[in-house]
């Protein structure tokens, strides 16, 4: 039985978080922690449960300046614990709907005859769509890992910053992703704010919640 965090620590959390543009690099998210960034990644929800993507954690100093170079120079890259890198599948073909459907019968100790029906419906789904569309839906899925991983990070103290101010075609080349069957979709830094972030105090700017949330009927 899990014990749910409260409504206010979940959102004193999301109040702390922001997107951070300065870590302090002497300072490492410690291994426990990480270990459950990297679970929560693992169980990010994704359409049919297909997780289209892979996720690159970038160790090498050098590659980071590289890449670093390839983000209008932007100081997260290199000065943050970790630097990783959000991948999509750059189609989704039959390989990839055996591979997961074998993954599922596995883990649900099902038969493979069992899914054939839900294998199916995702080959005639996916059929429906150009290779491009099938990155692009590809692509959509990697957004909500994204979501989770600052979500979970926020809730460990851990600061996040995303990143999508990057040459996606550079990095891909970068990191050896040519031709790979991934593509380059959006980068995160993680790791703890420097004390001289002038954004940690810069009150957050957001619409009301009436102006974007909307009931629909009556409760």
């Amino acid at each position: 039985m899990m014990n749910p965090l409260t409504p206010d620590h979940v959102l004193a959390a999301l109040r702390w978080r922001y997107a951070t543009k300065q870590f302090d690099p002497s300072r490492k998210i410690p291994a426990d922690v990480w270990d459950a960034l990297e679970q929560s990644l693992v169980l990010t929800p994704s359409s049919f449960g297909l997780q289209p993507w892979k996720f690159l954690i970038v160790r090498d100093p050098s590659i980071r300046a590289k890449l670093q170079t390839e983000s209008w120079n932007q100081p997260q890259v290199t000065e943050a614990s970790h630097f990783m890198v959000l991948t999509a599948r750059t189609d989704l073909d039959k390989h990839d709907i055996e591979t997961w459907i074998t993954r599922m019968a596995e883990a649900q100790g099902k038969s493979l005859d069992d899914l054939a029906p839900l294998k199916g419906m995702i080959a005639g789904f996916a059929e429906t769509m150009s290779s491009e569309a099938r990155h692009a839906w590809n692509t959509r899925q990697v957004y909500i890992a994204l979501g989770q991983l600052m979500t979970s990070a926020a809730l460990l103290g851990i600061d996040t910053c995303p990143m999508e101010g990057i040459s996606a075609a550079a990095y891909d080349r970068i990191l050896g992703l040519e031709n790979s069957g991934y593509a380059t979709a959006v980068g995160c830094a993680l790791g703890y704010r420097s004390a001289d972030d002038k954004y940690a105090s810069t009150p957050k700017a957001r619409f009301l919640g009436e102006q974007v949330i909307q009931y629909l009927g009556e409760a």
